[in-house]
């Protein structure tokens, strides 16, 4: 995670294990990366009929909305290019002349027919636009989809703000599932570790399903690595009621072959201490806050972080996104 916490950690597993010797930076993660992109929908699906007031001929319109969606899939918005049904959130794709120029414009509409926000394409020349060609409408697709993100978001973050019993407005309630895979006492101290933990940093921590917002699981893994020593694989998956993957802290560690084989004593402390804060940044980023922006309001320091490994995650949350 992060780098003066690596610091901390490397010196207390040391202490805890003989012979520790050079040992890469322990339980390092990047938490929350996939939430960064990710965000929770406003509703099941956003459709995306063909633009009708674009200046693009029948064929084009269908050809757009069709890489519309399929570039706002990619970021994890549930978009379908189809006529709105009347649940659903909607985008309207329209373009106007502006002189030498075309301006596409894509409009967030709620299952009301009412605007709740826009974002303009890049200007296209005049003599491009009417070329209306499949490499033109790719081109539109992936410049707006990331603006058309924003937009969802800003749409979303101000709804929660309004809600009272929105994620925004109140701590989230989190099933954390017994850790699976680790050897001698491990999944037990682990498991009361994390739920202790986290508790302790503002979420409503549970041990059954019933009414949970977000769950955790802890999952561990060792690899024999040789020369007496194995490599201790450490994943915190945040995931959905639906099990729709939000986030993932990774922590991984080098250590003498047997040296966790039955208790796991403080180990698991600072493993759960600093796991818990990577997953409660993976949570207040699903709520619509800035992690530091909450640290800040506390009177504690914003993080900063030396470096950044990559996390294991599904193509989005992630990254951002949501109508």
């Amino acid at each position: 995670m992060m780098v003066r916490r690596v610091g901390r950690l490397a010196l207390l597993l040391c202490l805890l294990v003989s012979a520790c010797g050079d040992l890469p930076e322990p339980f390092l993660g990047n938490p929350g990366a996939k939430a960064r992109r990710l965000a929770q929908p406003l509703a099941p699906l956003l459709a995306v009929p063909p633009g009708s007031d674009t200046l693009l001929p029948d064929a084009a319109n269908q050809d757009l909305a069709a890489q519309i969606a399929t570039a706002l899939q990619a970021t994890e918005v549930p978009a379908m290019v189809r006529a709105p049904e009347p649940t659903d959130w909607r985008l309207i794709t329209r373009a106007r002349r502006d002189g030498n120029a075309v301006m596409p414009t894509f409009i967030v509409q709620n299952p009301q027919g009412k605007d709740e926000g826009e974002a303009d394409g890049e200007p296209v020349p005049l003599d491009v636009w009417a070329t209306a060609s499949p490499a033109l409408m790719q081109q539109i697709a992936a410049e707006a989809a990331p603006r058309i993100g924003a937009v969802l978001t800003s749409i979303r973050i101000a709804h929660d703000k309004a809600d009272p019993h929105s994620l925004y407005n109140r701590p989230a309630r989190v099933l954390v599932a017994d850790v699976t895979g680790a050897p001698g006492d491990g999944d037990l101290s682990l498991t009361q570790q994390m739920r202790a933990r986290l508790a302790a940093l503002g979420p409503v921590v549970l041990t059954t399903p019933t009414g949970m917002d977000f769950k955790v699981q802890g999952q561990v893994r060792v690899v024999p690595i040789g020369k007496g020593k194995e490599r201790v694989e450490i994943q915190w998956i945040v995931s959905t009621p639906s099990g729709d993957e939000r986030g993932r802290v990774i922590q991984l560690n080098v250590i003498p072959a047997g040296t966790l084989d039955h208790y796991w004593g403080d180990v698991a402390v600072v493993v759960a201490t600093e796991a818990s804060n990577g997953v409660n940044d993976v949570l207040i980023r699903q709520s619509g806050r800035d992690p530091n922006a909450v640290r800040q309001a506390a009177g504690k320091q914003p993080e900063t972080t030396a470096k950044q490994p990559e996390t294991t995650a599904k193509p989005p949350e992630t990254t951002a996104t949501q109508p």
